[in-house]
């Protein structure tokens, strides 16, 4: 069987590891500081190389995910200065079989093979085996893309639609749209409210500032402290969840009737996982079963947390097992 090396290439760190077919080698996943490459004049090719030597394996194909844009075949870090491209990755490690998908691409293909331990179905519906999927990222950033096929077959078609408008439905929605333009005029930032900007982890804090402020008070938190003045029961970070998991549904909503993804909606990263408790109690499913001139969401879709952090490498795996 064909002996691959992954990588899971993040803002932060990267993590690698082995897999044999579609499955990831236990015990093979070690974890790399990007800052500590960078700041030594190297990239992802020394990370792979340095895994390899210090494991004394040899590999035929490799696969990174990138949290970035790929084009034509090429992936670039912008965060990091870093740039890959199959011929990099070619003479780091030795392999033949070539691959570079965007991070939330590597997700898509590894639905299917996550373990029924890993899945928590978070809004109870309909899942046809052979319909299509959305994966949607909730994390740093915000992202979808939907799923289509299987095995070679698969196609994860690329997309940027964090950026796309905050979904406004009420007043308070409209309020708060103005509030976080505001918020980014003021730091000299383009000042359009996407998705990202009240659903990433910056957007808590996004939140979190609106619900002070509609409460006559001032308050600046990142989204770990919301998080955990939310644990302790703090009505501020309570409201500021709330809107969370209000604008969460009808983006989920828009999402689903835009791609109809019959096999499921699949959220992933660490803003999905951290307010998985909080889902049932603002609301989650009655957001987004709201009723709409079409019946769809009354009757269709499901939506199914990811509690893997080794996801995206599974995905890779996957993905050249399929296309070798």
């Amino acid at each position: 069987m064909t002996l691959a090396i992954l990588a899971d290439l993040g803002g932060t760190n990267t993590r690698v590891a082995l897999a044999e077919g579609t499955a990831v080698r236990e015990g093979s996943i070690r974890r790399f500081s990007n800052a500590e490459y960078k700041a030594a004049g190297k990239d992802i090719g020394h990370i792979l190389r340095d895994y390899l030597d210090q494991t004394g394996e040899s590999v035929s194909a490799v696969c990174v995910a990138a949290a970035g844009p790929v084009q034509d075949g090429v992936a670039v870090m912008t965060n990091l200065d870093w740039t890959m491209d199959a011929a990099k990755l070619g003479r780091a490690t030795g392999a033949r079989q070539v691959a570079i998908l965007n991070d939330l691409q590597a997700q898509g293909h590894a639905l299917g093979h996550i373990a029924p331990e890993k899945l928590r179905v978070v809004i109870d519906g309909p899942k046809r085996a052979d319909g299509p999927m959305l994966v949607v990222g909730l994390g740093t950033g915000v992202n979808a893309a939907p799923v289509h096929g299987s095995g070679a077959a698969r196609v994860v078609p690329p997309s940027e639609c964090g950026h796309v408008n905050m979904p406004v439905r009420t007043e308070d929605d409209l309020a708060l749209m103005r509030f976080v333009e505001a918020l980014l005029r003021q730091r000299g930032e383009v000042a359009h409210c996407g998705v990202e900007e009240v659903l990433a982890g910056r957007g808590l804090g996004n939140l979190y500032a609106f619900a002070a402020h509609r409460a006559g008070q001032s308050g600046k938190m990142d989204s770990a402290r919301v998080m955990a003045a939310l644990e302790a029961g703090d009505a501020l970070a309570e409201r500021a969840a709330a809107l969370y998991v209000h604008i969460l549904a009808q983006t989920l909503a828009d999402l689903a009737l835009i791609h109809l993804p019959y096999g499921g909606i699949y959220l992933i990263g660490g803003m999905s996982r951290a307010l998985t408790p909080y889902f049932d109690r603002f609301g989650l499913t009655t957001g987004f079963r709201e009723e709409r001139r079409v019946d769809l969401l009354q009757t269709a879709f499901s939506v199914t947390v990811v509690e893997d952090d080794f996801a995206a490498l599974t995905g890779c795996a996957a993905y050249l097992a399929a296309t070798a």
